[in-house]
């Protein structure tokens, strides 16, 4: 039950960095263009992909033995 809570909240504070990251009144993040902006793509991809694994992870752990 842990891991399927901790997984929704990963996965809501993802969306809320992302959206943070959207362009605001034409204006592009800081970080568009930088030296970084792979490893922010990255991060949000793996982010992703770890609240998904998490959330499976605690589903099947409600229902299995």
């Amino acid at each position: 039950m842990l891991l399927l809570i901790s997984g929704a909240l990963v996965f809501v504070v993802t969306a809320v960095v992302f959206s943070a990251c959207l362009p605001r009144n034409g204006v592009t993040h800081r970080l568009v263009g930088a030296p970084w902006e792979p490893y922010v793509g990255v991060a949000f991809c793996s982010a992703i992909a770890l609240s998904f694994t998490m959330m499976l992870s605690g589903a099947l752990g409600l229902v299995g033995p």
